[in-house]
């Protein structure tokens, strides 16, 4: 396959024409190796619209889902910005000249995606994912759907950094912006999406008598 030539297609096809207006991160996501971000097996699929398989349950966002989120976090060159269960929006921002640090609490997802990241330049790390690695971050940004936002992401951001993840408690989840301020997170609701919810982060459910 071409892969170059499927990088360009994604972009004009998944990605410019869902209001992505952001040339940097075009730009990021045609140098990309997306194909690098999931399963061997699986790299025939990285540039299509599906949700494609890194390792176990874990799976890529979808481009266009990632470019919104990226472009709604307005990433700047310099910036430290940590990834938790994010791969590829890695990636990109490390290609917009972000400081990146990609935390998974598998080892089995680094052990098919950690070249990759190492060659952009991307930070690993092994933990918890309610335990976001470093303080005084400028963004954080998740792939991975959520059903309970970790009170712990949003006391590693600094005043003023921002957060996009996406909230799902049903069939369809909302993508979200955090903002933190002195008195704590504000949120502006994005756009639709269904990211596989990330099973570590789902609350077990209680039963009344």
């Amino acid at each position: 396959m071409d892969f170059t030539a499927e990088r360009k297609a994604m972009v004009d096809s998944q990605v410019r024409v869902n209001d992505v207006t952001n040339h940097e991160i075009h730009l990021a996501m045609m140098e990309t190796p997306r194909e690098s971000f999931c399963a061997p097996d699986r790299a025939f699929a990285a540039y299509s619209e599906e949700a494609v398989t890194i390792a176990g349950d874990r799976r890529l966002m979808p481009a266009r889902d990632v470019a919104k989120l990226l472009q709604a976090a307005a990433p700047r060159a310099g910036e430290t910005a940590l990834a938790i269960a994010a791969p590829y929006a890695a990636a990109v921002l490390a290609r917009m000249g972000l400081k990146v640090t990609a935390q998974e609490s598998d080892a089995a997802v680094f052990e098919v995606i950690g070249a990759a990241l190492e060659a952009e330049g991307v930070q690993t790390v092994v933990a918890p994912l309610a335990q976001p690695s470093g303080q005084g971050l400028d963004l954080i940004v998740s792939e991975g759907g959520i059903t309970d936002l970790p009170k712990t992401w949003g006391d590693a951001l600094r005043t003023g950094g921002r957060m996009v993840l996406v909230e799902r408690r049903g069939p369809i989840g909302k993508a979200a912006l955090f903002i933190k301020g002195e008195q704590g997170l504000s949120r502006r609701e994005l756009f639709d999406s269904s990211p596989a919810v990330l099973a570590e982060l789902t609350p077990a459910p209680t039963f009344s008598l």
